[in-house]
Protein backbone atom coordinates (compact mmCIF):
# COMPACT_ATOMS: atom_id res chain seq x y z
CA UNK A 1 0.00 0.00 0.00
CA UNK A 2 1.36 3.43 -0.97
CA UNK A 3 1.89 5.64 2.08
CA UNK A 4 0.09 8.94 2.51
CA UNK A 5 3.43 10.77 2.29
CA UNK A 6 4.20 9.12 -1.04
CA UNK A 7 0.81 10.16 -2.42
CA UNK A 8 1.13 13.73 -1.24
CA UNK A 9 4.83 14.17 -1.93
CA UNK A 10 6.24 11.42 -4.21
CA UNK A 11 9.85 10.46 -3.56
CA UNK A 12 10.67 11.09 -7.22
CA UNK A 13 10.36 14.83 -6.57
CA UNK A 14 13.55 14.57 -4.57
CA UNK A 15 14.83 15.61 -1.16
CA UNK A 16 15.69 19.11 -2.37
CA UNK A 17 12.11 19.81 -3.36
CA UNK A 18 10.86 18.55 -0.01
CA UNK A 19 13.10 21.09 1.74
CA UNK A 20 11.80 23.78 -0.63
CA UNK A 21 8.17 22.79 -0.09
CA UNK A 22 8.50 22.82 3.70
CA UNK A 23 10.18 26.23 3.55
CA UNK A 24 7.48 27.55 1.21
CA UNK A 25 4.67 26.38 3.44
CA UNK A 26 6.22 27.94 6.56
CA UNK A 27 6.95 31.29 4.91
CA UNK A 28 3.50 31.34 3.27
CA UNK A 29 1.95 30.95 6.72
CA UNK A 30 4.08 33.86 7.92
CA UNK A 31 3.03 35.98 4.92
CA UNK A 32 -0.59 35.12 5.68
CA UNK A 33 -0.19 36.33 9.25
CA UNK A 34 1.30 39.58 7.96
CA UNK A 35 -1.45 40.07 5.36
CA UNK A 36 -3.90 40.80 8.16
CA UNK A 37 -1.51 42.08 10.82
CA UNK A 38 0.07 44.86 8.72
CA UNK A 39 -3.11 46.83 7.94
CA UNK A 40 -4.48 46.17 11.43
CA UNK A 41 -1.27 47.51 12.99
CA UNK A 42 -1.56 50.77 11.04
CA UNK A 43 -5.29 50.98 11.82
CA UNK A 44 -4.43 50.63 15.52
CA UNK A 45 -1.86 53.43 15.36
CA UNK A 46 -4.03 55.84 13.33
CA UNK A 47 -7.57 56.23 11.98
CA UNK A 48 -6.50 58.42 9.05
CA UNK A 49 -7.83 56.65 5.91
CA UNK A 50 -4.98 57.97 3.75
CA UNK A 51 -2.34 56.59 6.10
CA UNK A 52 -4.18 53.29 6.34
CA UNK A 53 -4.33 53.05 2.56
CA UNK A 54 -0.54 53.41 2.59
CA UNK A 55 -0.33 50.07 4.39
CA UNK A 56 -1.62 48.53 1.15
CA UNK A 57 0.62 50.76 -0.97
CA UNK A 58 3.81 49.65 0.80
CA UNK A 59 2.95 46.06 -0.09
CA UNK A 60 2.16 46.82 -3.72
CA UNK A 61 4.85 49.37 -4.61
CA UNK A 62 8.01 47.25 -4.08
CA UNK A 63 7.15 44.62 -6.73
CA UNK A 64 6.52 47.47 -9.16
CA UNK A 65 9.81 49.18 -8.33
CA UNK A 66 12.10 46.17 -7.90
CA UNK A 67 10.42 43.27 -9.73
CA UNK A 68 12.37 43.60 -12.98
CA UNK A 69 15.71 43.96 -11.21
CA UNK A 70 14.95 41.00 -8.94
CA UNK A 71 14.38 38.87 -12.04
CA UNK A 72 17.68 39.93 -13.61
CA UNK A 73 19.50 39.30 -10.31
CA UNK A 74 18.04 35.80 -10.03
CA UNK A 75 19.32 34.92 -13.49
CA UNK A 76 22.83 36.18 -12.76
CA UNK A 77 23.68 34.92 -9.26
CA UNK A 78 23.20 31.94 -6.97
CA UNK A 79 19.48 31.76 -6.31
CA UNK A 80 19.69 29.98 -2.97
CA UNK A 81 22.05 32.69 -1.72
CA UNK A 82 19.61 35.39 -2.87
CA UNK A 83 16.77 33.68 -0.99
CA UNK A 84 18.87 33.42 2.18
CA UNK A 85 20.15 37.01 2.06
CA UNK A 86 16.70 38.46 1.28
CA UNK A 87 15.06 36.46 4.08
CA UNK A 88 17.85 37.49 6.47
CA UNK A 89 17.06 41.12 5.66
CA UNK A 90 13.38 40.43 6.23
CA UNK A 91 14.19 38.80 9.59
CA UNK A 92 16.20 41.86 10.70
CA UNK A 93 13.28 44.16 9.85
CA UNK A 94 10.79 41.94 11.71
CA UNK A 95 13.09 41.76 14.73
CA UNK A 96 13.38 45.56 14.82
CA UNK A 97 9.61 45.93 14.46
CA UNK A 98 9.04 43.47 17.31
CA UNK A 99 11.47 45.31 19.60
CA UNK A 100 9.80 48.67 18.89
CA UNK A 101 6.39 47.18 19.66
CA UNK A 102 7.73 45.61 22.84
CA UNK A 103 9.22 48.90 24.05
CA UNK A 104 6.26 51.03 22.94
CA UNK A 105 8.40 53.25 20.69
CA UNK A 106 6.72 52.44 17.36
CA UNK A 107 5.15 55.34 15.44
CA UNK A 108 3.01 55.25 12.29
CA UNK A 109 5.89 56.48 10.17
CA UNK A 110 8.27 53.87 11.59
CA UNK A 111 5.70 51.13 11.05
CA UNK A 112 5.19 52.11 7.42
CA UNK A 113 8.96 52.18 6.84
CA UNK A 114 9.33 48.74 8.42
CA UNK A 115 6.49 47.27 6.35
CA UNK A 116 8.02 48.78 3.20
CA UNK A 117 11.46 47.29 3.88
CA UNK A 118 9.90 43.92 4.62
CA UNK A 119 8.03 44.04 1.30
CA UNK A 120 11.21 44.94 -0.60
CA UNK A 121 13.00 41.92 0.89
CA UNK A 122 10.03 39.72 -0.05
CA UNK A 123 10.27 40.78 -3.71
CA UNK A 124 13.80 39.39 -4.00
CA UNK A 125 13.08 36.30 -1.87
CA UNK A 126 9.89 35.41 -3.76
CA UNK A 127 11.39 35.99 -7.21
CA UNK A 128 14.41 33.78 -6.53
CA UNK A 129 12.29 31.12 -4.80
CA UNK A 130 9.99 30.88 -7.83
CA UNK A 131 12.98 29.82 -9.98
CA UNK A 132 14.04 26.91 -7.77
CA UNK A 133 11.36 24.34 -8.60
CA UNK A 134 12.41 23.75 -12.24
CA UNK A 135 15.99 23.30 -10.98
CA UNK A 136 14.98 20.59 -8.51
CA UNK A 137 12.18 18.70 -10.30
CA UNK A 138 12.06 17.00 -13.68
CA UNK A 139 9.95 18.56 -16.42
CA UNK A 140 7.40 15.74 -16.26
CA UNK A 141 6.82 16.37 -12.53
CA UNK A 142 6.50 20.15 -12.60
CA UNK A 143 2.70 20.03 -12.57
CA UNK A 144 2.65 17.90 -9.39
CA UNK A 145 5.31 20.05 -7.71
CA UNK A 146 3.55 23.32 -8.52
CA UNK A 147 0.24 21.88 -7.35
CA UNK A 148 1.79 21.11 -3.95
CA UNK A 149 3.26 24.62 -3.73
CA UNK A 150 -0.09 26.13 -4.77
CA UNK A 151 -1.94 24.12 -2.14
CA UNK A 152 0.32 25.57 0.52
CA UNK A 153 -0.26 29.11 -0.75
CA UNK A 154 -4.05 28.80 -0.74
CA UNK A 155 -4.43 26.95 2.55
CA UNK A 156 -1.76 28.72 4.59
CA UNK A 157 -1.38 32.16 3.00
CA UNK A 158 -5.01 32.73 2.04
CA UNK A 159 -7.09 30.58 4.42
CA UNK A 160 -5.26 29.98 7.70
CA UNK A 161 -2.78 32.86 7.96
CA UNK A 162 -4.99 36.00 7.91
CA UNK A 163 -7.49 34.99 10.63
CA UNK A 164 -4.66 33.67 12.82
CA UNK A 165 -2.73 36.91 12.29
CA UNK A 166 -5.81 38.94 13.18
CA UNK A 167 -6.38 36.80 16.29
CA UNK A 168 -2.76 37.26 17.38
CA UNK A 169 -3.20 41.03 17.04
CA UNK A 170 -5.94 40.69 19.63
CA UNK A 171 -3.43 39.17 22.06
CA UNK A 172 -0.89 41.92 21.41
CA UNK A 173 0.43 43.88 18.46
CA UNK A 174 3.86 42.24 18.50
CA UNK A 175 2.74 38.58 18.35
CA UNK A 176 2.00 38.16 14.62
CA UNK A 177 5.31 39.81 13.69
CA UNK A 178 7.26 37.73 16.21
CA UNK A 179 5.57 34.62 14.79
CA UNK A 180 6.46 35.62 11.23
CA UNK A 181 10.06 36.20 12.33
CA UNK A 182 10.29 32.63 13.66
CA UNK A 183 8.71 31.22 10.49
CA UNK A 184 11.11 33.15 8.24
CA UNK A 185 14.10 31.87 10.24
CA UNK A 186 12.82 28.30 10.01
CA UNK A 187 12.33 28.72 6.27
CA UNK A 188 15.93 29.90 5.93
CA UNK A 189 17.22 26.80 7.69
CA UNK A 190 15.25 24.57 5.31
CA UNK A 191 16.41 26.41 2.17
CA UNK A 192 20.02 26.18 3.34
CA UNK A 193 19.73 22.37 3.03
CA UNK A 194 18.98 22.55 -0.71
CA UNK A 195 21.75 21.71 -3.18
CA UNK A 196 21.31 23.38 -6.58
CA UNK A 197 23.00 22.58 -9.90
CA UNK A 198 25.41 25.22 -11.31
CA UNK A 199 23.58 28.29 -12.60
CA UNK A 200 23.79 32.06 -12.93
CA UNK A 201 26.61 34.17 -14.32
CA UNK A 202 29.40 31.91 -13.06
CA UNK A 203 27.93 28.86 -14.80
CA UNK A 204 27.35 30.89 -17.98
CA UNK A 205 30.94 32.13 -17.91
CA UNK A 206 32.25 28.59 -17.49
CA UNK A 207 30.12 27.33 -20.37
CA UNK A 208 31.13 30.29 -22.54
CA UNK A 209 34.81 29.78 -21.73
CA UNK A 210 34.47 26.15 -22.76
CA UNK A 211 33.13 27.33 -26.13
CA UNK A 212 35.73 30.09 -26.40
CA UNK A 213 33.10 32.86 -26.30
CA UNK A 214 32.00 35.67 -23.97
CA UNK A 215 29.47 35.45 -21.14
CA UNK A 216 26.95 38.01 -22.34
CA UNK A 217 26.25 41.69 -22.62
CA UNK A 218 25.94 42.50 -18.90
CA UNK A 219 23.64 45.26 -17.69
CA UNK A 220 23.09 46.73 -21.14
CA UNK A 221 22.04 43.31 -22.42
CA UNK A 222 19.46 42.99 -19.65
CA UNK A 223 17.92 46.34 -20.59
CA UNK A 224 17.68 45.34 -24.25
CA UNK A 225 16.10 42.01 -23.32
CA UNK A 226 13.47 43.69 -21.17
CA UNK A 227 12.69 46.16 -23.97
CA UNK A 228 12.23 43.19 -26.32
CA UNK A 229 9.61 41.82 -23.94
CA UNK A 230 7.73 45.13 -23.82
CA UNK A 231 7.79 45.39 -27.63
CA UNK A 232 6.56 41.81 -28.06
CA UNK A 233 3.72 42.36 -25.58
CA UNK A 234 2.55 45.53 -27.35
CA UNK A 235 2.49 43.78 -30.73
CA UNK A 236 0.61 40.67 -29.60
CA UNK A 237 -3.17 41.23 -29.52
CA UNK A 238 -4.09 38.62 -26.90
CA UNK A 239 -1.36 39.38 -24.38
CA UNK A 240 -1.61 43.15 -25.00
CA UNK A 241 -5.33 43.02 -24.21
CA UNK A 242 -4.67 40.90 -21.14
CA UNK A 243 -2.06 43.20 -19.57
CA UNK A 244 -4.07 46.32 -20.50
CA UNK A 245 -7.15 44.86 -18.81
CA UNK A 246 -5.16 43.92 -15.71
CA UNK A 247 -3.62 47.39 -15.52
CA UNK A 248 -6.96 49.21 -15.85
CA UNK A 249 -8.98 47.01 -13.51
CA UNK A 250 -6.32 47.12 -10.82
CA UNK A 251 -6.81 50.89 -10.62
CA UNK A 252 -10.36 50.30 -9.44
CA UNK A 253 -9.57 47.17 -7.41
CA UNK A 254 -6.66 48.88 -5.67
CA UNK A 255 -8.82 51.86 -4.74
CA UNK A 256 -11.43 49.69 -3.05
CA UNK A 257 -9.16 47.09 -1.42
CA UNK A 258 -6.70 49.67 -0.03
CA UNK A 259 -9.27 50.65 2.63
CA UNK A 260 -10.69 47.15 3.14
CA UNK A 261 -9.60 47.04 6.80
CA UNK A 262 -11.59 50.24 7.50
CA UNK A 263 -14.53 49.02 5.41
CA UNK A 264 -14.87 45.78 7.38
CA UNK A 265 -14.69 47.64 10.69
CA UNK A 266 -16.79 50.72 9.98
CA UNK A 267 -19.34 49.63 7.36
CA UNK A 268 -19.66 45.95 8.27
CA UNK A 269 -19.09 46.38 12.01
CA UNK A 270 -16.50 43.58 12.21
CA UNK A 271 -13.45 43.47 14.45
CA UNK A 272 -9.89 42.44 13.74
CA UNK A 273 -10.72 38.74 13.38
CA UNK A 274 -13.51 39.64 10.96
CA UNK A 275 -11.02 41.40 8.70
CA UNK A 276 -8.84 38.28 8.66
CA UNK A 277 -11.85 36.13 7.82
CA UNK A 278 -12.52 38.23 4.70
CA UNK A 279 -9.30 36.93 3.17
CA UNK A 280 -10.16 33.41 4.33
CA UNK A 281 -13.57 33.57 2.63
CA UNK A 282 -11.94 34.73 -0.58
CA UNK A 283 -9.51 31.82 -0.30
CA UNK A 284 -12.41 29.37 0.04
CA UNK A 285 -13.94 30.90 -3.08
CA UNK A 286 -10.58 30.49 -4.77
CA UNK A 287 -10.54 26.76 -4.01
CA UNK A 288 -14.03 26.45 -5.48
CA UNK A 289 -13.04 28.42 -8.59
CA UNK A 290 -9.88 26.42 -9.11
CA UNK A 291 -11.79 23.15 -8.83
CA UNK A 292 -14.41 24.27 -11.38
CA UNK A 293 -11.97 25.84 -13.85
CA UNK A 294 -11.49 22.78 -16.05
CA UNK A 295 -15.21 22.16 -16.45
CA UNK A 296 -15.92 25.84 -17.11
CA UNK A 297 -13.26 26.26 -19.80
CA UNK A 298 -14.48 23.17 -21.65
CA UNK A 299 -17.78 24.98 -22.23
CA UNK A 300 -16.82 28.67 -22.27
CA UNK A 301 -14.15 30.36 -24.42
CA UNK A 302 -11.46 32.40 -22.70
CA UNK A 303 -12.78 35.60 -24.27
CA UNK A 304 -16.30 35.03 -22.94
CA UNK A 305 -14.87 33.93 -19.60
CA UNK A 306 -12.95 37.20 -19.40
CA UNK A 307 -16.12 39.19 -20.08
CA UNK A 308 -18.05 37.30 -17.39
CA UNK A 309 -15.22 37.81 -14.90
CA UNK A 310 -15.10 41.55 -15.40
CA UNK A 311 -18.87 41.82 -14.99
CA UNK A 312 -18.59 39.89 -11.70
CA UNK A 313 -15.82 42.20 -10.50
CA UNK A 314 -17.83 45.30 -11.43
CA UNK A 315 -20.89 44.17 -9.49
CA UNK A 316 -18.70 43.05 -6.58
CA UNK A 317 -17.80 46.70 -5.99
CA UNK A 318 -21.45 47.77 -6.27
CA UNK A 319 -22.63 45.11 -3.83
CA UNK A 320 -19.99 46.02 -1.25
CA UNK A 321 -20.75 49.74 -1.61
CA UNK A 322 -24.44 49.11 -0.87
CA UNK A 323 -24.41 46.47 1.88
CA UNK A 324 -23.88 46.85 5.61
CA UNK A 325 -24.53 43.16 6.29
CA UNK A 326 -21.51 40.95 7.06
CA UNK A 327 -23.44 37.94 5.72
CA UNK A 328 -24.19 39.57 2.37
CA UNK A 329 -20.63 40.84 2.14
CA UNK A 330 -19.35 37.36 2.97
CA UNK A 331 -21.26 35.90 0.03
CA UNK A 332 -19.88 38.60 -2.26
CA UNK A 333 -16.31 37.92 -1.09
CA UNK A 334 -16.83 34.19 -1.70
CA UNK A 335 -17.92 34.77 -5.31
CA UNK A 336 -15.15 37.30 -5.82
CA UNK A 337 -12.58 34.79 -4.55
CA UNK A 338 -13.72 32.25 -7.13
CA UNK A 339 -13.55 34.91 -9.86
CA UNK A 340 -10.06 36.03 -8.78
CA UNK A 341 -8.60 32.54 -8.99
CA UNK A 342 -10.32 31.79 -12.29
CA UNK A 343 -8.96 35.09 -13.62
CA UNK A 344 -5.47 34.20 -12.45
CA UNK A 345 -5.62 30.78 -14.08
CA UNK A 346 -6.92 32.32 -17.30
CA UNK A 347 -4.11 34.86 -17.28
CA UNK A 348 -1.47 32.13 -16.96
CA UNK A 349 -3.17 30.03 -19.66
CA UNK A 350 -3.21 32.91 -22.13
CA UNK A 351 0.47 33.66 -21.61
CA UNK A 352 1.46 30.00 -21.82
CA UNK A 353 -0.35 29.58 -25.13
CA UNK A 354 0.95 32.78 -26.67
CA UNK A 355 4.44 33.58 -25.38
CA UNK A 356 7.42 31.95 -27.18
CA UNK A 357 9.78 29.81 -25.12
CA UNK A 358 12.52 32.43 -24.96
CA UNK A 359 10.27 35.17 -23.49
CA UNK A 360 8.02 33.87 -20.67
CA UNK A 361 10.07 35.28 -17.78
CA UNK A 362 10.38 38.76 -19.24
CA UNK A 363 6.75 38.93 -20.42
CA UNK A 364 5.78 37.77 -16.93
CA UNK A 365 7.71 40.77 -15.58
CA UNK A 366 5.77 43.09 -17.89
CA UNK A 367 2.55 41.57 -16.54
CA UNK A 368 3.77 42.13 -12.97
CA UNK A 369 4.50 45.78 -13.70
CA UNK A 370 0.95 46.27 -15.00
CA UNK A 371 -0.53 44.48 -11.97
CA UNK A 372 1.25 46.61 -9.40
CA UNK A 373 1.14 49.90 -11.29
CA UNK A 374 -2.64 49.70 -11.17
CA UNK A 375 -2.67 48.72 -7.49
CA UNK A 376 -0.29 51.49 -6.43
CA UNK A 377 -2.18 54.28 -8.20
CA UNK A 378 -5.51 52.83 -7.11
CA UNK A 379 -4.49 52.69 -3.44
CA UNK A 380 -3.68 56.42 -3.43
CA UNK A 381 -7.05 57.20 -5.06
CA UNK A 382 -8.85 55.00 -2.53
CA UNK A 383 -7.20 56.69 0.44
CA UNK A 384 -8.10 60.18 -0.81
CA UNK A 385 -11.71 59.22 -1.55
CA UNK A 386 -12.20 57.58 1.84
CA UNK A 387 -10.68 60.60 3.60
CA UNK A 388 -13.17 63.02 2.05
CA UNK A 389 -16.32 60.92 1.50
CA UNK A 390 -16.13 57.86 3.74
CA UNK A 391 -15.11 54.20 3.38
CA UNK A 392 -17.83 53.37 0.85
CA UNK A 393 -16.61 56.02 -1.61
CA UNK A 394 -13.73 53.92 -3.04
CA UNK A 395 -16.17 51.10 -3.77
CA UNK A 396 -18.52 53.47 -5.62
CA UNK A 397 -15.53 54.73 -7.59
CA UNK A 398 -14.48 51.15 -8.34
CA UNK A 399 -17.97 50.28 -9.57
CA UNK A 400 -18.27 53.31 -11.84
CA UNK A 401 -14.74 52.93 -13.20
CA UNK A 402 -15.08 49.19 -13.78
CA UNK A 403 -18.41 49.63 -15.57
CA UNK A 404 -16.90 52.24 -17.89
CA UNK A 405 -13.88 50.06 -18.60
CA UNK A 406 -16.03 47.01 -19.38
CA UNK A 407 -17.86 49.02 -22.04
CA UNK A 408 -14.62 50.35 -23.51
CA UNK A 409 -12.85 46.99 -23.53
CA UNK A 410 -15.85 44.81 -24.45
CA UNK A 411 -14.88 44.18 -28.09
CA UNK A 412 -11.17 43.85 -27.35
CA UNK A 413 -11.75 41.12 -24.75
CA UNK A 414 -12.37 38.51 -27.46
CA UNK A 415 -8.68 38.83 -28.37
CA UNK A 416 -8.07 36.83 -25.20
CA UNK A 417 -9.38 33.67 -26.96
CA UNK A 418 -5.94 32.70 -28.26
CA UNK A 419 -5.38 29.02 -29.00
CA UNK A 420 -2.04 28.93 -30.78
Amino acid sequence: MVSVMERVLPARLGTGFRWLLASSWLTNLGDGLAAAAGPLLIATLTRDPLLISLSALVGWAPPLMFGLYAGVLSDRHNRRTIVLVANAARAVVLAALTVMLLTGTLTVAMALVALTLRSVAEVFADNATSTLTPMLVGREDLMVANARLGTGFITLNQLAGPPVGAALIGLGLLWPFAAQLLLVLAGMVLVSRIALPPHGRRAAQAASAGRGGSAGRGGSGAVHELLDAFRWTIRHAAVRTLVLTILIFNFTFGAAWSVLVLYTQEQLGLGAVGFGLVTTIQGVGGLVGTGLYGAITRKVSLGVLMRIGLIIETFTHLGLALTHSPWVAGGIFLVFGAHAFIWGTTSVTVRQRAVPHELPGRVGSVNTICVYAGLVVGSVIGGLLATHWGVAAPFWFAFAGSAAFVVLLWRQLLHIAHDE
